[in-house]
């Protein structure tokens, strides 16, 4: 079901919006679209601590020079 939100945008974010909003069928559309970037983004970083989590009881704390290392490998 559909519902009416306020949401407070500054001038920077507003434009964003303007830009972004015909590609996605209208502002709402855009909004809401970003927030399934932003859910789905969380879910890959919840994923993420977890494998560390798991990782780090298995193997060990990992060093910085090791994410440094992924990080370069992955291009992150």
């Amino acid at each position: 079901m559909m519902r009416p939100t306020t949401v407070r945008l500054d001038d920077e974010d507003e434009a964003i919006l303007d830009v972004l909003a015909p590609e996605y069928g209208g502002r709402s559309s855009a909004i809401s679209q970003a927030l399934r970037n932003l859910a789905l983004e969380w879910q890959r970083q919840e994923a993420l601590r977890g494998f560390l989590t798991e990782w780090e009881e298995e193997e060990g704390p990992i060093s910085d020079g090791e994410v440094a290392a992924m990080a370069d490998r992955y291009g992150l």
